[in-house]
């Protein structure tokens, strides 16, 4: 079963796509690439990934939500994705958050501990440390500027393996052709609200149990935020893909089997 669907969340909704007929939950909270590009119409893609596993599970991948207010902080999203949650009949389910994803995923596990059976944390980090804050911070700069073609290449270049940049490398100018949105509106308040956030202080409020997954290179939040995210949250399981960056979930053909996994344990 495979559909895209909307969202009450406010004044506003917020877009998502399910697929699978299982009766366990999984919730998908992707990066900021969605701030360039929601979910809307594109469940039958996203579904691509998970298609061995969705007769135990019904996966729920979400954007943020369509309008979002100046000042749009990650806890805000934490807490518009539980209400979209509730309003879908989700009162608990595993999390898969990813980069961004990840950092509204340890804002959900910490504030609504009821809602989060299991935790997995991809390519993330506990706050916008300094590896973080320059790759952001850069990529704001190109969008102000309306330089497309910068950001989308300087994106891949913090994001895959040398072998896979060396194969694809080409083909990322031509990517931003057909990427480019109408708007950075979007993009600008995810992006700033990666700037603001800190959650060293509350992982130790963090209970359930918890998956991180990393790249040994990653360019995008750095090579300790992952230990650090360990450290911080008592009992959790670190794996690291040597040689792969922050594009691990994509790069790593065991990815999606490492969750599950972990998952239905």
């Amino acid at each position: 079963m495979i559909r895209n669907g909307s969202v009450a969340v406010g004044n506003t909704e917020m877009y998502y796509a399910a697929f699978g007929s299982g009766s366990r939950k999984m919730v998908v909270l992707p990066g900021l690439s969605d701030g360039l590009a929601t979910v809307k119409g594109k469940a039958a893609v996203l579904a691509l990934p998970y298609k061995k596993h969705l007769g135990e599970y019904t996966v729920y991948m979400f954007s943020r939500k369509n309008d979002m207010p100046e000042g749009y902080t990650v806890r805000d999203m934490a807490e518009d994705q539980v209400s979209a949650m509730h309003a879908l009949g989700i009162e608990k389910a595993c999390i898969l958050g990813v980069s961004q994803g990840g950092m509204i995923a340890q804002s959900i596990a910490v504030s609504h501990p009821e809602a989060v059976e299991k935790l997995v944390l991809a390519v993330t980090a506990p706050n916008a440390n300094d590896v973080v804050t320059e790759a952001v911070t850069g990529w704001i700069e190109m969008a102000e500027r309306g330089d497309h073609k910068a950001l989308m290449v300087d994106t891949a270049e913090k994001m895959y393996s040398e072998k896979y940049l060396n194969k694809n490398r080409k083909y990322f100018p031509l990517l931003a052709l057909y990427t480019k949105p109408a708007s950075y509106d979007r993009f600008f308040k995810n992006a700033r609200a990666i700037l603001c956030f800190d959650a060293r202080g509350e992982l130790s409020e963090i209970s359930c149990p918890t998956l991180i997954i990393a790249g040994s290179d990653d360019r995008t939040v750095g090579n300790d935020a992952a230990g650090e995210l360990n450290r911080g949250i008592a009992g959790s399981r670190l794996f690291v893909y040597d040689g792969l960056g922050h594009g691990a979930f994509e790069e790593a053909k065991d990815f999606y089997d490492r969750v599950f996994e972990f998952c239905s344990q």
